[in-house]
C-alpha cells in the first residue's frame, strides 16, 4: 500500500476507535483511571473486540484489546460471511504475479539458497532431459527486500511521526511567511482547490454560484497546501492567529525551536475540539523541542538535564490541567526559553548571511521537515502527479529556507529524491524522466555557487549497502542509493523490464548521471562514471547483460517442465522456443541501449544462450535413434533457435563488424537428413490411407452451395498441405532429395485419388442402344400370325451398379472435384516454390558467406532449373491427368443423358411412326430442364464442356435415330425437309441466340447428321450406285480406316436403304441380301440392353463404323455378303 494513504487509513481507523470508545456510555474502560484515552495507542487496539464489548455491554479492558490485537494480526483479515472462505491478503496478488508453475525440485536437484546467487545450468548430471543447477560465481550487490536505500541520515530519538513531521512543517511555512510580513488573517471566502482530481468532485451547480473574489495569491496557495497536508481548518486557523500574534511580540530572526516555544505560549485546551487533540499537538511540540535539545552538543548537562525537566513536567497532563498555574507554566517553560535562547544565539559554521546553529546541529530534523512541504506539490489523489499549482508551491517553500536550513543545491537534490521515491512507489515514467532531466541540470551547475559545498559536504549520512557502512554527504548518499537501486534492476532487466520496457531506457540513463556501483577493498562500495574506456564500468555492465541472461535462463528453466505437460510439447522443444523469445527481447530492446557503453554485450548475450541451451542439447541428440513428434519437434525449435539467435545477432552487430564473432551452431543438420527422409516416406503411407479411407466415404455431394466440390477432395488437400507444412515446419537445412521425395509423395498421393475419381464409371458402350436388326420398308402390312421380339443384351449387375452411382448430379460433382483439383495445383505448386526459395533463403543467410565467384552463377543457374524442371514435371503431369479425366467425364455425361436419361423420351419416341407426329420440337423443353439442373450443380468454369459434350451427344442421337431408328422409322423424301428443319432447330437451340455455344463449333459438330440428310435426299439408284462403290473397297481389301474419313461407305448406305421409304430400295435389299420386312419385328428395346458403338466412332471421325449388331450377322460375314452381292448386281447390269 502507499505509505500516504496508509496514513490516512490509520488516522481515520484512530478517529473511529476513539469515538465509539468515548461516545459510549455503558461501558467504563478499565484501565483509563489512571491515564487518559489520549494515552492508548489506538493503532494496537483491536476493532472487533471495542465492537463486541459495545454491544455485548461488558467492559473494555486494554490489555485485553492489545492482546487480541496482536493475535489477529498473525492471520489474513477475513470478512464475516457465513462460509468462513472469503479473506483479504496482506500482499497485492497483481503485484505478486501468477502462482509458480514450476514443479517443486527433486530431491537430488541442488538449488542454491543464496538469494542473491544465480543458478545456471551445468550438462553434467541430467537424468530424462530434466533440468539441474549450479551456482554462479558472480555474486551481486543485493538490496533488503528490494527496497531502495535509505539515506541514512541520523535517526530521531523522540520517535516523532510522519504525521507530526508534516504538522511541524506546515507550521514553519506560515511562520515563515508570516515573519517575512504576510498577512495570513485576511478575511477571505474559502476556496476549494488542490489537485486537479478535487477541483473536479465540486458540482457544476455550486460553481455557477460562486462569485469570484479577489484573493492574494500567496493565501490561494497556502490553502491549497493546507488541503494536501490534510491539515484541518480549525487547526490552521488557531496556528495563524497564535503565530500573529507570537510575530507582533517578537523582532528579528525565527528558528524552529523558537516557533514551537511560541505556539506552547498561553496554549488553552479550549482551542482544540477536544482535549485528545489538544494533548497531540502539545506532545508534538515538545517532541520537537527535545528532538532539538538532544540533538544540539553545545549544551552542558546541567542545561540539557533542566530543559528535559522542563519539557517533563508540560509534557505530564495531569499536573499541568490540576496543579499548574498558567504564570507556573510560563515559568517552567521560561527556563526551555532560556536554553534555545542560548543555541539560537551561537553563530553558525559557514559564514552565509542567514545561517543559524541549527542548519547545522539538527539538520537531519529540518531535511525531513523540508521533505514534507515538498511533498505538498503531489496530489494526494493521484501520487504520480503533480498539482497545477506545483511550481507556485515550490516559490513559495522557498521562504522556509533560511529556517530549515536549505540551500539551492540542497532544494534540487532532495527534490529529485522525492520525486524517485514517488516513481517508486507510482512507478510514473514522467518521474523518472524528470529525475534525469534535474540530475543532468544539477550536474551541469556543478560549478555554479561554490560557497555551499562546504556546507553540503557537512551534512553527513551514515549510508549502509551489502553489509558495509559509510559515511556519506547527503549528495552522494542520494546518488548512492539511486545507482544501487539501478543496480539491483539492471542486474535483472530481463524480469524487470519485461512490460515496462521504455524505463530500461530511462534507467540506463539514470545510471549514467549517478555512475555504476562498485565494490572497492579500500571504501567499499564506490561509484564510477559510465565509460568505454573505463574497465571497471565496463566489466561492470558485461555482468548485467550475463547475469540477466543467467537469471531469466533459470526462469525459464525452471517453468519448462510443467509448461511442456500442459502444452503436451517436448521440453527441449518448449525451451528452444522460450530462448529465442529472449533473444529477440534481448537484442531488439536491451542491446541497442547497451551498445552506446558495452559494445561486447551482444556476443555475451548471444553465447550465453547458446551454450545454455547446447549443453541440454548435446546429450538428447546422442541418444537420437528413431523419427517421432518430439525428434521433429526438437530439432525443428533448435535449429530455428540456432538460425534465430544468429540472425539477430548479425543483424544488431551489423554496424560493428569487428565484434562479430562465430557462434557455435548445433549439429542437427548432419541428423536431420535421413531422419526427413524416413518421415517422408511414413507421410506417403499416412496419405494413401487417408485418401482410401475418404474416397470409401464419399458420396459425391457438394460441400456447401458455394463450395460445389466433393468433400474428399478437401479432405486430401488439408492432408497435403499439412504434410508441407509439416515437412517446412522441420525448419532444418533441406537438399534437393528432400524436394524429390516430397513432390513424389505428393504426385502419387494426388495420382491415386484421381484414379479414384475416375474409377467406378460406366463405360459409354453402357449407355448406347441395342442396334435393332437390318429390315426393309413395306408398303403393307402381311398379317403375322406373330412377330419376332427383338432380343437385347442386359447390363450385368456390376454395369448396374455403376449406372446407379453415376447419376449426372454426381457425375457434375466429380467434374467440379477434377477443376478444384486442377485449381488447388496451382496453388500448392506456387506456396511450394515459395516456401522452397525462402528456405533456400535462409540456408544461405545462416552460411554468412557467398558462394566463389568463379562458379557461383552457374551453381546458381543449374540449381534454380532443376528445381523448375521438377516442378513443371510433377504439376504438369497431375494437370494433364485431370484434363483428360474432365474429358472423359464430360463426354460421359452427355452420353448418359441423351442415351440413358432421356432414351424412353427422347430417343426412342423421335420420329417413330411418322415423322410429322414425333418432330424435335416435342422433346427440347425436357432438354432444357435436364441442362437447366446442370448448370445449376456444375461450376461455371465448366458448363462449357458440359453443354458442348450434351450437343455432340445430341447430334450423336439423332443420326442413331437416322440410321439406327429400327423398324418402327422410314423416312420419304418429304420427310427429309422437316429432319433438315428439325436439326436446325436442335443446332439453334444450343447456340441460344449468342448466348450458348459458338456458332461455329455447333456447326462443325453437325456435320455427319447433315451429310446423312443429304444422303437421304438422293434418289434410290444413286445411292444403290454409291454402295457398289464403297463395296469394291472392301471387296480389293483396302480397309476404310486406312483412308481416313468416308461417310459413304457401305454400313451407312446400307441403313439408308433400309430406312428409305421407297419400293425400289426395299425390293434390292430383299433380292440381294434377303432381309426381311419390318412388320415382322418388335422394336420395343429394353433400357439395360448394350448398344453399338457405331453411331460414337462416327462421332469420333474415325474412317468407318465399328459396328456390332447382337443378333445379326457379324462385321466379318456382312462384308463377305457385300462382296458376293457386288458381283451378281454386275452381272445383272443394274
Amino acid at each position: 500500500m502507499e505509505p500516504s494513504l496508509l496514513h490516512q487509513y490509520r488516522r481515520d481507523r484512530r478517529k473511529l476507535l476513539e469515538y465509539l470508545i468515548s461516545s459510549s456510555s455503558s461501558s467504563s474502560p478499565a484501565g483509563l483511571a489512571a491515564s487518559s484515552l489520549s494515552d492508548v495507542d489506538l493503532d494496537t487496539i483491536s476493532a472487533d473486540y471495542v465492537l463486541s464489548r459495545l454491544q455485548s455491554g461488558g467492559v473494555f479492558d486494554i490489555a485485553e484489546a492489545t492482546e487480541q490485537y496482536h493475535r489477529e494480526s498473525a492471520y489474513p483479515i477475513s470478512m464475516h460471511l457465513q462460509l468462513k472462505n472469503s479473506f483479504f491478503l496482506i500482499t497485492d496478488p497483481d503485484l505478486s504475479g501468477s502462482p509458480p508453475r514450476r514443479v517443486p525440485p527433486r530431491p537430488d536437484v541442488m538449488r542454491s539458497t543464496n538469494p542473491a546467487s544465480t543458478s545456471l545450468p551445468n550438462s553434467e548430471g541430467r537424468d530424462n532431459d530434466g533440468f539441474t543447477y549450479q551456482e554462479a560465481s558472480f555474486t551481486p550487490l543485493k538490496l533488503a527486500d528490494g527496497k531502495v536505500p535509505s539515506l541514512g541520515l541520523p535517526c530521531l530519538v523522540t520517535g516523532l511521526s510522519d504525521d507530526d513531521l508534516q504538522g511541524s512543517a506546515y507550521e514553519i511555512l506560515l511562520a515563515s511567511m508570516v515573519f517575512n510580513g504576510m498577512d495570513l488573517l485576511v478575511q477571505e471566502k474559502k476556496k476549494e482547490k488542490g489537485s486537479r482530481l478535487l477541483s473536479a468532485m465540486k458540482s457544476k451547480k455550486n460553481r455557477m454560484h460562486v462569485e469570484p473574489q479577489p484573493l492574494h495569491r500567496h493565501l490561494e496557495l497556502i490553502n491549497t497546501l493546507r488541503t494536501q497536508m490534510e491539515i484541518s481548518e480549525a487547526m490552521d486557523l488557531y496556528i495563524k492567529r497564535r503565530l500573529t500574534q507570537f510575530a507582533e511580540s517578537r523582532n528579528g530572526r525565527i528558528d524552529v525551536p523558537q516557533i514551537s516555544l511560541g505556539l506552547l505560549h498561553d496554549i488553552h485546551e479550549s482551542d482544540f475540539s477536544n482535549e485528545k487533540y489538544c494533548v497531540q499537538w502539545k506532545s508534538r511540540q515538545l517532541s520537537m523541542l527535545e528532538e532539538i535539545i538532544n540533538s544540539c552538543a553545545d549544551l552542558t548537562e546541567n542545561e540539557r538535564q533542566v530543559a528535559r525537566t522542563s519539557l517533563a513536567r508540560t509534557r505530564d497532563q495531569k499536573e499541568c490541567s490540576s496543579t499548574m498555574s498558567l504564570s507556573e507554566r510560563a515559568e517552567v517553560l521560561s527556563a526551555v526559553w532560556q536554553v534555545i535562547t542560548k543555541l539560537s544565539s551561537l553563530p553558525g559554521k559557514f559564514g552565509f548571511e542567514s545561517e543559524t546553529y541549527y542548519w547545522t546541529a539538527v539538520y537531519h530534523l529540518n531535511i525531513r521537515l523540508y521533505e514534507k512541504l515538498l511533498l505538498g506539490v503531489f496530489d494526494i489523489l493521484d501520487e504520480g502527479h503533480l498539482i497545477e499549482e506545483a511550481d507556485e508551491i515550490l516559490e513559495l517553500v522557498r521562504i522556509t529556507w533560511s529556517t530549515l536550513g536549505i540551500t539551492e543545491k540542497l532544494h534540487e537534490v532532495l527534490y529529485i529524491w522525492l520525486c524517485f521515491q514517488q516513481f517508486l512507489a507510482t512507478q510514473e515514467p514522467s518521474l523518472l524522466e524528470y529525475v534525469i532531466f534535474k540530475l543532468e541540470r544539477v550536474l551541469s551547475d556543478e560549478g555554479g555557487d561554490q560557497n555551499e559545498d562546504p556546507y553540503v559536504n557537512a551534512l553527513k549520512c551514515s549510508w549502509q549497502c551489502n553489509g558495509t557502512e559509510r559515511n556519506l554527504s547527503l549528495v552522494e548518499a542520494i546518488f548512492h542509493s539511486i545507482s544501487i537501486w539501478c543496480d539491483s534492476k539492471l542486474q535483472d532487466y530481463h524480469q524487470h523490464f519485461r512490460k515496462e520496457t521504455s524505463n530500461f531506457r530511462r534507467v540506463m540513463t539514470l545510471v549514467s548521471i549517478t555512475g555504476v556501483p562498485v565494490m572497492d577493498d579500500y571504501v567499499g562500495i564506490k561509484l564510477i562514471k559510465l565509460n568505454t574506456s573505463d574497465k571497471s564500468a565496463t566489466r561492470k555492465l558485461k555482468s548485467y547483460v550475463e547475469s540477466s541472461i543467467e537469471a531469466e535462463y533459470c526462469r525459464v528453466a525452471s517453468a519448462v517442465d510443467l509448461e511442456s505437460k500442459m502444452e503436451k510439447m517436448h521440453p527441449l522443444a518448449l525451451l528452444a522456443n522460450e530462448l529465442h523469445s529472449v533473444a529477440k527481447r534481448e537484442f531488439s530492446i536491451f542491446y541497442p541501449e547497451l551498445r552506446s557503453w558495452c559494445p561486447e554485450a551482444g556476443i555475451i548475450s548471444a553465447r550465453k544462450l547458446n551454450k545454455f541451451y547446447g549443453e541440454r542439447l548435446g546429450p538428447y541428440l546422442e541418444k537420437l535413434s528413431c523419427v517421432s513428434e518430439d525428434v521433429r519437434s526438437v530439432l525443428s525449435a533448435a535449429n530455428m533457435f540456432d538460425h534465430g539467435l544468429t540472425c539477430l545477432y548479425m543483424s544488431a552487430c551489423e554496424e560493428d563488424r569487428m565484434l562479430i564473432q562465430e557462434l557455435d551452431h548445433y549439429k542437427i543438420e548432419e541428423l536431420a537428413g535421413p531422419i526427413i527422409l524416413d518421415w517422408v516416406i511414413a507421410q506417403h503411407t499416412r496419405i494413401l490411407q487417408w485418401i482410401e479411407r475418404a474416397s470409401d466415404i464419399e458420396e459425391w455431394e457438394p460441400l456447401s452451395s458455394q463450395q460445389k466440390q466433393a468433400a474428399s477432395a478437401v479432405e486430401v488437400f488439408r492432408i497435403i498441405e499439412e504434410t508441407v507444412d509439416q515437412f517446412f515446419g522441420w525448419n532444418l537445412r533441406m537438399n534437393m532429395t528432400h524436394l524429390q521425395a516430397l513432390l513424389s509423395v505428393i504426385f502419387h498421393s494426388l495420382d491415386a485419388y484421381l484414379l479414384k475419381v475416375s474409377e467406378q464409371l460406366v463405360d459409354k458402350k453402357h449407355l448406347l442402344p441395342s442396334a435393332p436388326p437390318l429390315t426393309r420398308y413395306t408398303e403393307m402390312n402381311i398379317p403375322i400370325i406373330r412377330r419376332k421380339v427383338i432380343e437385347f443384351t442386359l447390363n450385368d449387375n456390376t454395369v448396374n451398379g455403376k449406372l446407379a452411382a453415376s447419376t449426372i448430379s454426381k457425375l457434375c460433382i466429380r467434374l467440379n472435384t477434377l477443376q478444384y483439383i486442377k485449381k488447388q495445383i496451382g496453388i500448392l505448386e506456387g506456396g511450394l516454390r515459395k516456401s522452397w526459395a525462402e528456405l533456400r533463403s535462409i540456408e544461405n543467410h545462416k552460411l554468412g558467406k557467398e558462394e566463389p565467384p568463379e562458379s557461383s552463377e552457374e551453381d546458381f543457374l543449374t540449381y534454380d532449373e532443376t528445381v523448375d524442371e521438377l516442378f513443371v514435371s510433377t504439376f504438369t503431369c497431375i494437370k494433364d491427368s485431370s484434363t483428360d479425366a474432365i474429358g472423359k467425364i464430360c463426354d460421359l455425361i452427355g452420353s448418359r443423358m441423351v442415351f440413358w436419361d432421356l432414351r424412353d423420351t427422347f430417343l426412342l419416341w423421335l420420329y417413330r411412326d411418322t415423322v410429322e407426329d414425333a418432330r424435335l420440337d416435342r422433346f427440347l423443353p425436357q432438354f432444357d430442364t435436364v441442362l437447366d439442373h446442370i448448370c445449376g450443380v456444375l461450376d461455371d468454369s465448366l458448363r462449357d464442356l458440359v453443354v458442348l459434350s450434351i450437343c455432340r451427344a445430341s447430334l450423336e442421337g439423332y443420326v442413331w435415330v437416322l440410321l439406327d431408328g429400327g423398324s418402327s422409322r422410314a423416312f420419304s423424301d418429304s420427310d427429309v425437309l422437316l429432319m433438315e428443319d428439325d436439326l436446325n432447330t436442335l443446332k439453334e437451340f444450343f447456340i441460344a441466340e449468342g448466348e450458348g455455344l459458338p456458332r461455329s463449333i455447333v456447326d462443325q459438330e453437325s456435320k455427319v447428321a447433315e451429310h446423312i440428310l443429304h444422303l437421304y435426299s438422293f434418289q434410290t439408284d444413286v445411292l444403290i450406285q454409291m454402295l457398289l462403290n464403297a463395296s469394291e473397297h472392301i471387296s480389293s481389301g483396302l480397309d476404310s480406316q486406312k483412308r481416313g474419313n468416308v461417310p459413304e461407305d457401305a454400313q451407312i448406305l446400307i441403313r439408308i436403304l433400309c430406312h428409305k421409304k421407297d419400293r425400289e430400295a426395299s425390293k434390292f435389299l430383299k433380292r440381294q441380301y434377303q432381309l426381311p420386312m419390318a412388320s415382322e419385328y418388335d422394336d420395343t428395346p429394353s433400357k439395360d440392353s448394350t448398344g453399338s458403338t457405331a453411331i460414337s466412332e462416327i462421332f469420333k471421325q474415325s474412317a468407318s463404323v465399328d459396328w456390332k449388331a447382337k443378333g445379326q450377322k457379324s462385321l466379318y460375314s456382312f462384308k463377305k455378303k457385300i462382296q458376293e452381292a457386288t458381283s451378281e448386281i454386275r452381272q445383272a447390269a443394274w
